[in-house]
């Protein structure tokens, strides 16, 4: 199977406005909406990688380093991390870019691992990534580290049970 490198399958800068509908009581964005869009735009990347079908199996984590507003825009930047057997990590970069000075700030990170499945719903193999950049070649180790990460975790677990 051939491989592919993360660059073709990203999403660069996914822009998404805050309206008032979308704001909690504190005046700032829901995180739910963040995280669905997040959701959204690595499936994408996931099934744009895989060319099959694929469901989120997991969150990794999310996580809110600051608040965005009424007006901001959200840029989303999606880019796919690792790949295994069947599943793959993908990487969620937001940042709030404030709509007149276009000043930006990074706001939450999150990480999502999806599996591709074939046509009877049964995990199926994926193509290896192929960083490139430094940058793609710090994720894609990263992402094995997590990897492990939940593997013992769920190991854990099983033996608590």
């Amino acid at each position: 199977m051939e491989g592919k490198t993360p660059a073709v399958t990203a999403i660069h800068d996914h822009t998404y406005r805050i309206f008032p509908n979308d704001l909690n009581a504190q005046g700032t964005v829901f995180g739910g909406l963040i995280m669905a869009e997040a959701d959204r735009l690595a499936h994408i990347v996931a099934e744009r990688h895989s060319s099959r079908i694929c469901v989120t199996a997991s969150v990794d984590s999310i996580v809110f380093h600051a608040p965005a507003g009424h007006g901001d825009n959200l840029i989303f930047q999606t880019s796919i991390n690792r790949s295994w057997h069947s599943s793959m990590e993908v990487g969620v970069k937001v940042t709030a870019e404030e709509r007149l000075t276009l000043e930006r700030k990074h706001i939450a990170s999150a990480y999502l691992t999806f599996v591709a499945l074939n046509d009877h719903g049964k995990p199926v193999s994926v193509p290896p990534v192929l960083p490139e950049s430094e940058e793609e070649k710090r994720r894609f180790n990263e992402a094995d580290l997590r990897r492990k990460n939940r593997i013992s975790l769920k190991k854990q677990k099983l033996e608590l049970s």
